[in-house]
């Protein structure tokens, strides 16, 4: 029951604590969508994957960097193994799924990367601590199995060699997004501290293969023009309010229907892909793309 004061500081406030989860969490699905798009729009952009990545993590690092202190002696008692767990989350997956975004389409992206998570999270479980698959897991993941192969399969023109390889990297990069995620229950680590982890561990990374050579940059010739939408979604939207955002909204709204809406953002890069990159969506395309958001939902509810 409320009291009082409660009750006299909810009215005083211009949103309540559950709407303004709800806005958080919608703005967290938008970034999302957007994270499927911004990819598929590196190949036309004059920025190389390198240089989209190094937006992506040296601006949470620049945010996050003052909690660095405060979280030390946390970081100190982590294992070895969830931390390097945590970062395959990072520019492992980041350059592998773009890889993949190279050859396919932003609905590939969405929907195969971020679609089939619960998936890879399975298989990685059993990998690792030979955990069986719950019963009630079996119809939500068959459901997202069926999706993902009616997209593989609904192609208009066939599939040929590079979509069918970029369709591959994308499976990967969600067998490694299985690997994070794992690794970041491991760890105990909440959203700053995943946030500096992850986002310091893969620039030093970038950093180090950039001096190298052995990755590509055209920072040299970058235009603030080219740069804004990669800032705005990959740096400031996925590294940093997405990171933030979505532990607020589990916060306020519960794990169960954060999960829930947050299964939404595979059909909502779909559909933004229409009108931002020209893209046509077809109608087994559609019926894929509705299967897997429905198994993912499904498997949320089920997992929780």
């Amino acid at each position: 029951m409320h009291t009082l004061a409660d009750q006299v500081q909810v009215r005083r406030g211009f949103l309540s604590p559950k709407t303004t989860g709800y806005l958080v969490l919608y703005s967290v699905v938008i970034i999302w969508a957007g994270f499927a798009l911004t990819l598929r729009a590196i190949s036309t952009s004059g920025l190389t994957t390198a240089d989209v990545a190094l937006i992506r993590f040296a601006v949470p690092v620049l945010a996050l960097l003052p909690a660095f202190s405060s979280r030390f002696a946390e970081f100190k008692k982590l294992r070895l193994r969830d931390v390097l767990m945590v970062l395959c989350g990072g520019l492992p997956f980041f350059f592998i799924a773009s890889a993949g975004a190279r050859t396919t389409s932003a609905v590939h992206v969405g929907a195969l990367v971020a679609g089939t998570a619960p998936l890879s999270v399975s298989l990685v479980y059993f990998l690792i601590d030979r955990r069986r698959l719950p019963r009630r897991q079996l119809l939500p993941l068959s459901i997202i199995i069926a999706g993902a192969l009616g997209l593989i399969i609904a192609q208009p023109a066939g599939i040929d060699p590079e979509t069918l390889r970029g369709i591959g990297y994308l499976l990967v990069a969600s067998l490694f997004w299985g690997i994070y995620s794992v690794g970041l229950r491991s760890s105990g680590l909440d959203a700053i501290g995943n946030g500096i982890v992850l986002a310091v561990g893969s620039l030093v990374m970038l950093v180090t293969l950039m001096l190298t050579g052995v990755v590509p940059s055209h920072l040299d010739s970058i235009t603030l023009h080219q740069a804004v939408p990669f800032l705005l979604i990959q740096g400031l939207g996925v590294g940093l309010l997405s990171t933030v955002g979505y532990a607020f909204a589990i916060s306020r709204l519960g794990t169960a229907k954060s999960a829930t809406i947050g299964s939404l953002a595979p059909a909502l890069a779909a559909i933004l892909a229409v009108p931002f990159l020209g893209e046509s969506i077809t109608f087994s395309t559609a019926i894929s793309v509705f299967l897997i958001t429905v198994g993912v939902i499904l498997s949320n509810r089920s997992a929780t």
